[in-house]
């Protein structure tokens, strides 16, 4: 029994499940968000944080509020990733330690936080690109084969239309 290549899998590309389920309830060995809305409001946050501590200087009390936010960011952005993307992510954003970072520690981190965000999505977008030629390919196979007639919707010709090529 041949799979639907729309619903396959692609390695190497992050997929999204449904709201709600959890990320291991997704095929084994693929990448998955659970909640996309609210990786995309995180890694807006972390951008525009990115950009405003590279604007200013900051004092002591400021660095050790950007450590704290960057933490729960990351714990955050690791509640909606399926096991794979969590373990990439705890290596490429590792916790800054109790102490209060320096200026260039917290701009490094948050620059590598909004790195690897910026590579999740475009496997984001890699994954629906894909997608949507398999789709293409798929709808194609079927108007090759004759099996979509005149219906642009999808479904047999109704009553009073005729397939391609008949004449009576």
């Amino acid at each position: 029994m041949s799979q639907d290549p729309s619903q396959m899998p692609v390695p190497g590309v992050v997929q999204a499940v449904p709201v709600g389920a959890e990320p291991e309830q997704a095929s084994p060995g693929t990448e998955t968000i659970t909640e996309p809305a609210k990786l995309l409001r995180i890694a807006s946050m972390v951008r525009e944080l990115l950009d405003e501590t590279r604007q200013t200087t900051l004092d002591e009390p400021g660095r050790k509020r950007l450590a704290e936010i960057y933490g729960r960011s990351v714990g955050e952005l690791s509640d909606v990733l399926s096991g794979d993307l969590r373990e990439e992510l705890a290596s490429l954003a590792p916790p800054i330690e109790d102490q209060i970072p320096t200026e260039s520690e917290l701009r490094v981190a948050q620059a590598q936080l909004v790195g690897w965000l910026e590579g999740l999505f475009h496997g984001i977008q890699a994954a629906m690109f894909a997608q949507q030629a398999a789709a293409r390919a798929q709808f194609e196979e079927l108007r090759r084969r004759g099996l979509l007639a005149q219906n642009p919707q999808g479904g047999p010709p109704q009553e009073n239309e005729r397939a391609p090529g008949q004449y009576l």
